[in-house]
Parts: structure tokens; C-alpha cells; sequence
């Protein structure tokens, strides 16, 4: 092949992968310190940090301002989100991770899907345990734990950090959720449920 195609093709294959590479915004100055522990693509760290990317934007909103009222604890946290001085950087750094992709989900599961569910944890996923008066989590999570506005996404969220939320719910270290319902739901939950629970969502991929 002449020299001069080849250079031909070089460029119009490399021009086809620019076309379908994803498009990520530019990360604001907000964000950037943000990046330390989430990462550039918001996927987060087990252990460190939770999935940011895909969440609903107004959830993180609520939540960034939540650790700036001391309705959630976390030293790292309260002084990182101190550097976001005005809601408008709030506003920034909430739309910027809410625009990252999130792993995407496949058969997804809805509520009432299957109406024999054996696994424990899946059972409360979707049927809940009305004895104990707890919702299905899907009722507000959404199918498959994909978040509705106002409710995180846990699909694919770390297990640590699902566990170490729900724990803090139960012993009263978080709040600030309305009607007080999660910290009503967790109190009724055992150890081992939360770590079930957790390790199912962490699990769909």
C-alpha cells in the first residue's frame, strides 16, 4: 500500500476513535481536590472512597451540604467540602459527577419481577419485611439499586462503604435523611444483613 494512504487510514481510524471515545467534561476547580480520593472518573476507592460518578446531582448536593452542617461526620470530608465556599461551587462539583458515566447494568431487576426470592438479602432488596416494618430498598433505590432522584444509586457501590452507612444510620452518626426513614429502616436491620446487603450491591455489575 502507497505510503500516502497508509497515512490516509492512520487518520481516519484515529479520527473514529476520537468519534467514540466517551466525552468527559472538564473537571471544574471545584472538583479537583475531589479527584484526590474519587478519582478522575468518579468510580471512588474501596476502602477510601465511594462511587460518585451517575449519582443525581441533587442527592450530592444535599449530601456535601450535609457534611457542612455536621449532619454527616467524616473529618476528611468536613474540611474537603469547606473549600466549597459558595453554593455555586457546590452546585459545580454535584453536576460534574453527576455527569461521569456509570458502569452500566444489565438485566436490570425491577420490584415484583420474581415473587419467590429465597436469598435473604435479595428477598429485602425487592419484597422487604413488612414484620419488621421494613420497605423493599428497591421501593426507593429504584430497580436493580440504580437510584431514583433523591436516592442514591447503590448498584456497583463499594460493600464497605454501603456497610459502614447503613452502620452509621443505625447507631444515629449519620442524619439528616427525611422523616428520619433510612435510620428508621437500618435500626431494624442485624449485622448481617448489612453485610449482605452490602455485598449484593457491590455485586451488579
Amino acid at each position: 500500500m502507497p505510503m500516502k494512504n497508509i497515512f490516509r487510514s492512520i487518520i481516519g481510524l484515529s479520527a473514529l476513535l476520537l468519534v467514540q471515545a466517551p466525552a468527559f467534561s472538564a473537571t471544574p476547580p471545584a472538583a479537583m481536590v475531589c479527584e484526590s480520593c474519587h478519582g478522575t472518573a468518579g468510580l471512588g476507592t474501596p476502602n477510601l472512597a465511594p462511587m460518585l460518578a451517575g449519582m443525581d446531582k441533587d442527592y450530592l448536593v444535599e449530601q456535601i451540604n450535609h457534611f457542612k452542617n455536621g449532619n454527616r461526620k467524616n473529618p476528611s470530608m468536613t474540611s474537603m467540602v469547606m473549600t466549597l465556599a459558595t453554593p455555586e461551587s457546590v452546585q459545580q462539583v454535584a453536576a460534574f459527577f453527576a455527569s461521569l458515566p456509570a458502569p452500566t447494568i444489565s438485566n436490570i431487576e425491577k420490584r415484583g419481577d420474581n415473587v419467590i426470592i429465597t436469598d435473604p438479602a435479595r428477598k429485602l432488596v425487592y419484597q422487604g419485611d413488612w414484620t419488621r416494618n421494613i420497605p423493599a430498598c428497591a421501593t426507593c433505590h429504584g430497580p436493580s439499586g440504580l437510584g431514583v432522584a433523591h436516592f442514591p444509586r447503590l448498584a456497583s457501590q463499594h460493600a464497605d462503604y454501603i456497610s459502614n452507612q447503613l452502620t452509621a444510620w443505625q447507631n444515629k452518626k449519620r442524619t439528616g435523611d427525611k422523616n428520619n426513614v433510612m435510620a428508621t429502616i437500618a435500626q431494624q436491620l442485624t449485622a448481617s444483613e448489612i453485610q449482605h446487603l452490602a455485598q449484593y450491591f457491590a455485586a451488579i455489575k
